[in-house]
């Protein structure tokens, strides 16, 4: 599989439209210490003393993640691993064959279960006869996508697709479509896993990074922190906002309060630390910009009450909450972040939700 024939995946970002407005004075709060070089595929850059920076392609909208591999010492730590694909086994190939030539990769660390995270795990901790390192959640939930393939897309999908408020020549493609694609561009996952968790911490090489918890993104996304630098995965990014999503497999869930309580949690991290995103480049003034994720989904919310003095769908909100028009073939993660939203509003009693005889879900406000 090349990496333009790679799947669709529903966690995959809307890029143009998930990013905010950039103003003159966000782009100065937040400081880009290397700028915007980053390193070549298949290289590496040495960030701070024993962290290292390589970025590898993803066949997706947002084309590009960064990795990180940590010098333990007697070995490398890898932490996340590029997804499935020949070009990123190519890319790991060269440089164990020449800047990490010499010491053996002892740890695989994964933050979250997002195939361009996640993908490669499996094949490298194999490769190097090493445990699988991640959070519970993530290693359970990875486990259940990889297994659930079906030829058609199960009901609750389709009634979740319907109370969104597809329009009928959607929900019938999707009818028409197998189900699954989770394990398309994830290698083999080990049968068991070394768990992390909130509040550990794991001694690598001469640094000791303490396992620092987010949620929303992801149900137990784990970021890294040391003294001076934070790996922050896909939990704090500095140019795009990270998908939010509600799915069929949680319909009623409310992952937006999970998300904006996170980002109240990430405060008590130094707020210079040098942080390391796994999309866009490395940066610092964390707390600049969790106040500025924080209020790009309040501008949301506040804009999507006002929105809904009438009866909405999910569909019908999205002219409001993204900032280019949603194809069809965007409609699965643009009804995931919509009604994470619609949800956050309806849980705090300022919207009320209607079911039509159909069992389309309209939101008003109370």
């Amino acid at each position: 599989m090349s990496l333009s024939e790679a799947p669709a995946l529903p966690f995959q970002r809307i890029a143009a439209s998930s990013a905010e407005p950039r103003t003159p004075q966000d782009l100065r709060d937040l400081h880009y210490p290397f700028g915007r070089w980053v390193p070549d595929h298949g290289t590496l850059f040495e960030v701070a003393p024993g962290i290292h920076w390589t970025r590898m392609g993803l066949p997706f909208g947002l084309d590009h993640i960064n990795l990180w591999v940590l010098d333990a010492g007697d070995g490398w730590a890898i932490v996340d691993t590029g997804v499935n694909l020949p070009a990123s086994k190519r890319a790991w190939e060269r440089l164990f064959a020449g800047p990490l030539a010499g010491k053996p990769v002892t740890r695989v660390i994964v933050t979250h279960y997002h195939p361009d995270h996640l993908g490669l795990a499996g094949w490298l901790c194999a490769l190097w006869n090493v445990p699988l390192e991640i959070a519970r959640t993530e290693y359970l939930l990875a486990r259940s996508l990889i297994l659930d393939v079906r030829d058609a897309p199960p009901p609750e999908a389709v009634d979740f697709s319907i109370r969104a408020g597809w329009p009928d020549t959607a929900v019938t493609e999707m009818r028409q479509k197998p189900w699954g694609n989770f394990h398309k561009i994830i290698s083999p996952l080990p049968a068991g896993f070394k768990r992390i968790k909130d509040g550990d911490v794991l001694t690598i090489g001469a640094r000791q990074w303490r396992v620092v918890t987010g949620r929303g993104h992801a149900p137990e996304h784990s970021c890294l922190v040391s003294d001076d630098v934070m790996i922050a995965g896909d939990q704090v990014l500095p140019r795009i906002t990270s998908n939010v999503s509600v799915y069929p497999t949680e319909p009623f869930a409310d992952p937006l309060a999970d998300w904006l309580e996170s980002i109240e949690t990430l405060r008590a991290i130094d707020p210079g630390i040098l942080v390391l995103p796994a999309h866009n480049e490395p940066f610092t003034g964390l707390h600049t910009r969790l106040d500025q994720l924080r209020a790009d989904h309040v501008d949301k919310l506040a804009k999507l009450l006002a929105f809904c003095a009438e009866p909405r769908t999910a569909v019908d909100s999205f002219a409001t909450l993204f900032r280019k028009p949603i194809g069809e073939s965007d409609y699965g993660i643009a009804t995931g972040e919509a009604v994470a939203h619609l949800h956050w509003l309806e849980e705090r009693g300022q919207l009320r939700r209607i079911t039509d005889a159909l069992g389309v879900d309209r939101f008003v406000a109370i």
